[in-house]
């Protein structure tokens, strides 16, 4: 067992809280679109190989049709350009590639920095550098920073890391 899933273990008792408890509010569509309508075009789109394509595996076709991410995987997205390059219906696309439509919020309650533990365990996978310490403890999200890639969703110990669609 992995430090991180021992600390994830240990708190989830605290917490009341698993990663299946998890709800999203709205679908988190992938980073490479102009318009949300344009998804609909994916309905007719049977390949799917924005989804296929995905290396991270955060790609899910829901029962309409279109794509979605799921942030709460161990992964997150990386902007590789995949999933727009293998789009034969030009919903994704390259050059329209954007910050994620979605938040990234830390709960101080849960937080294990924010109740005098150290731990970084956000901040170590963070490829934007976007998370902020007041010394050694107290995490903040930097959202000029954030992308809301979602690499530190999964990492947190103690749940205290959420991702929040915006559309």
């Amino acid at each position: 067992m992995k430090r991180r899933e021992l600390f994830r273990s240990l708190t989830s008792s605290f917490t009341g809280n698993s990663k299946e408890d998890v709800k999203e509010e709205s679908i988190i569509r992938p980073p490479y679109y102009t318009e949300l309508d344009s998804f609909n075009l994916c309905v007719e789109c049977e390949e799917k190989k924005c989804a296929i394509s995905c290396d991270e595996n955060i790609i899910f076709i829901q029962e309409d049709g279109t794509p979605k991410l799921d942030l709460t995987t161990p992964t997150g997205c990386t902007f590789c350009d995949e999933c727009a390059l293998a789009c034969e219906s030009d919903v994704l696309q390259v050059d329209k590639m954007r910050k994620i439509d979605a938040t990234i919020e830390i709960d101080i309650l849960k937080c294990l920095s924010w109740h005098q533990t150290m731990c970084f365990s956000c901040k170590e996978p963070c490829i934007d550098n976007a998370i902020d310490f007041l010394g050694m403890f107290r995490p903040t999200i930097n959202a000029d920073k954030c992308t809301s890639c979602g690499f530190c969703v999964y990492r947190c110990p103690s749940n205290a890391i959420t991702i929040k669609g915006i559309a």
